[in-house]
């Protein structure tokens, strides 16, 4: 079963590394490079059911935005990303530089995909 990923970062070529990895794993991914912009997304598709975000961005940070996130939509999965942050809320993180490897295990632990 194929799903939909909303990757969130405002680092261009974050996105594309992040959504090539996604679509290697046979999800459908969708980018978005600021939280209002996600949160638009979000309300226009409804298929996404895993949200990959940044935590530091400029405006909305990730923390913010998978907040707003998972009030529009409860069921959906999140995923934090960060160089330099530790984790702080309830949402699973994934330090940066990660590998292919390292993302699956982290997809399949906290979504259940891969």
């Amino acid at each position: 079963m194929s799903h939909t990923v909303l990757v969130v970062d405002d680092d261009p070529a974050v996105l594309v590394v992040v959504a090539s990895m996604l679509d290697d794993f046979g999800c459908e991914v969708i980018c978005a490079r600021s939280g209002d912009e996600a949160l638009e997304t979000l309300t226009r598709h409804q298929n996404i059911s895993i949200l990959i975000t940044d935590i530091n961005m400029p405006g909305m940070d990730g923390h913010e935005l998978a907040e707003r996130a998972t009030r529009i939509r409860p069921t959906l999965k999140v995923l934090q990303l960060s160089g330099r942050e530790r984790r702080r809320d309830g949402f699973p993180m994934l330090r940066k530089p990660f590998t292919e490897e390292d993302l699956a295990r982290v997809m399949q632990q906290t979504t259940g995909v891969c």
